[in-house]
């Protein structure tokens, strides 16, 4: 009894109506910071001692975990936690228009990416548990920083769904979403069914880059923050940009390394450029 009304308390919006105010608004700030600057130091560790994921993945980095199941819990508090905090505190923000459409367009990407994108996975290497464990840290982290900003702290004004920003910044964000999830289904379909090994691949961004999936979802978290507009949002398309784009130049290592006839004009992340 006394656990559930505790429960119940604190999804009443009592206790989010005391914590909430300009000393929490002031941390969630500082926590952008911190989040670009742990990611800078992973991706300078990433370039160091190389990414134990996927191919690279190596029990050296803890105990291997099965693919979808590490999928699955890694990713779903980015899922569960701003929709907890939607649904539990006062949702002072959600009562607008910008502040809905930007935490659903934030819900739908993670309610893909953790209980569909994890089931689509054809033999998916291991995942190392402390990378496992990383993920998991980060989904509840910016989980709770896009969350909470955008259901209480993020305000708008009343044109700003007209506002070029928003416009571009959607635009933006549902072009990654359509390349990321066109580029999954490319690299999934690679092998025929009894084929093992590694293939180029081709079609697509593949044409232009070699980290073309990478490339979709930093477009895709760009353009949230183009139309957020918030510290927290600019902070997760910084961090997004330097983990992935060390992933895509890793990749691209590999695939010059193993294959002679893969595509020299091919970049690394973004086409025409890098």
């Amino acid at each position: 009894m006394e656990a559930a009304a505790t429960g119940g308390w604190f999804c009443s919006g009592a206790f989010w109506r005391r914590v909430s105010g300009p000393q929490e608004e002031q941390l969630m700030e500082q926590m952008s910071y911190w989040l670009v600057g742990s990611m800078a130091v992973a991706t300078i560790l990433t370039f160091h001692f190389g990414i134990p994921y996927g191919r690279y993945s190596s029990s050296a980095f803890g105990c291997l975990l099965p693919t979808t199941l590490a999928w699955v819990v890694q990713e779903a508090p980015a899922f569960f936690v701003p929709l907890l905090l939607a649904l539990c505190s006062d949702g002072a923000r959600l009562i607008f228009w910008p502040n809905r459409i930007l935490l659903g367009i934030f819900l739908a990407h993670y309610l893909y990416r953790s209980f569909i994108f994890p089931f689509l996975i054809r033999g998916g290497k291991p995942t190392p548990f402390l990378l496992f464990l990383f993920a998991l840290a980060f989904c509840f982290y910016n989980g709770y920083l896009q969350g909470r900003n955008l259901s209480n702290y993020a305000e708008y004004p009343s044109n700003w769904l007209t506002d070029p920003r928003f416009i571009l910044g959607l635009t933006g964000w549902l072009s990654g979403l359509l390349i990321n999830m066109h580029s999954d289904h490319i690299l999934r379909n690679l092998r025929k069914p009894g084929e093992t090994g590694y293939k180029i691949p081709r079609g697509g961004l593949f044409e232009y880059v070699t980290g073309a999936n990478f490339f979709g979802e930093i477009l895709e978290w760009c353009g949230f923050a183009l139309a957020c507009c918030t510290i927290e949002s600019l902070a997760f398309a910084i961090s997004t940009f330097m983990i992935l784009g060390s992933r895509a130049y890793r990749h691209h290592l590999w695939y010059l390394k193993k294959f002679e006839d893969y595509p020299r004009s091919r970049k690394i992340l973004i086409p025409f450029v890098f």
